[in-house]
C-alpha cells in the first residue's frame, strides 16, 4: 500500500476504525491513502473560506478545525468542531459549488488531504464509489437533523449532557465507541455554548452542576469526563 511516510501505522488503524473510512472497500482505502498528502495548519489559520472553490477532501489527524461563518459585523456562528479522525469537505465535491463555510484551525492541526484531481479520477474510474461519498455527507445530515430536533424539543441541561457524550465518543464516527471514548475534551465553555445556541452563563451553570455530581471536571478550556456511563444514565432520565 502506497502510504505517505508521515502517516504512522497507529493513525492508519484509527482511520480504519472510523465508521466512514472503515466501511470503504479495501481498494478504495488504498487508493485514497496512495494519493494523500499531509498538511500542517498553524492555530487560527484558515484552511479555506466560504465561497472558495473545491480543493479536495480532508481528514483531521491531529488538532481540531472550526467550521463557522461571519456576518457583516464580524459575529461568528460556530457550526461544528472537527476533530480526529473525521473527514470533511465532500459537499463541494458532490454539487460542484463553492465551499459553504469557513474552516479554521482551532489549534495547530495536521490534516490528511486528498487533492481534487486524484478524487475525480478515482470516482470516474469507478462511479459506484460516489455512493460512499454520499454516505459521508448523509452522516452529517443525520446529525444536523438530530441537533435541530434537540434544540427545538430538549431543555438546555439535556442538550449539554448529550453533546458532551457525543464529543467524548467522536460524534458516533468510531465503531466500538466505548473503547475509543475520550476522557479529556478540549472544549472552551464559550465554544460549547455557541454550538448549542445557549448563553455562556447557562452553559457554565450546567457544567458546574455536572461537576458537583462528579460526572465531569471543568477547566478553563477543557472538560474531563469522569463518568461517561453516569452521563448516559443521566441523559436517559432527563
Amino acid at each position: 500500500m502506497a502510504i505517505p511516510l508521515s502517516i504512522c501505522p497507529q493513525q492508519i488503524q484509527q482511520l480504519q476504525q472510523g465508521q466512514w473510512f472503515g466501511s470503504l472497500p479495501c481498494d478504495m482505502q488504498q487508493q485514497l491513502l496512495s494519493h494523500a498528502h499531509i498538511k500542517n495548519l498553524p492555530a487560527r489559520h484558515y484552511l479555506f473560506y466560504r465561497h472558495d472553490v473545491f480543493d479536495g477532501l480532508y481528514c483531521v489527524l491531529a488538532g481540531a478545525l472550526r467550521i463557522n461563518s461571519h456576518n457583516v459585523d464580524g459575529k461568528e456562528a460556530l457550526l461544528a468542531v472537527i476533530e480526529p479522525y473525521n473527514w470533511f469537505g465532500e459537499i463541494a465535491l458532490i454539487d460542484g459549488l463553492p465551499r459553504t463555510h469557513d474552516a479554521v484551525a482551532e489549534q495547530s492541526s495536521t490534516l490528511l488531504w486528498i487533492p481534487p484531481a486524484a478524487l475525480k479520477q478515482l470516482l470516474q474510474d469507478n462511479p459506484v464509489r460516489w455512493r460512499y461519498i454520499a454516505q459521508l455527507s448523509t452522516q452529517k445530515i443525520r446529525f444536523t437533523f438530530a441537533s435541530l430536533e434537540e434544540n427545538a424539543l430538549f431543555p438546555a441541561f439535556k442538550r449539554v449532557v448529550n453533546r458532551l457524550i457525543l464529543i467524548a465518543e467522536g460524534y458516533g464516527e468510531f465503531r466500538q465507541s466505548s473503547q475509543n471514548s475520550r476522557r479529556i475534551l478540549n472544549l472552551p465553555q464559550e465554544q460549547l455554548a455557541s454550538l448549542l445556541a445557549i448563553s455562556r452563563q447557562t452553559t457554565n451553570q450546567i457544567l458546574k452542576q455536572l461537576e458537583m455530581q462528579q460526572l465531569i471536571r471543568v477547566d478553563y478550556r477543557e472538560v474531563e469526563i469522569l463518568d461517561l456511563a453516569g452521563l448516559k444514565q443521566l441523559s436517559q432520565k432527563i
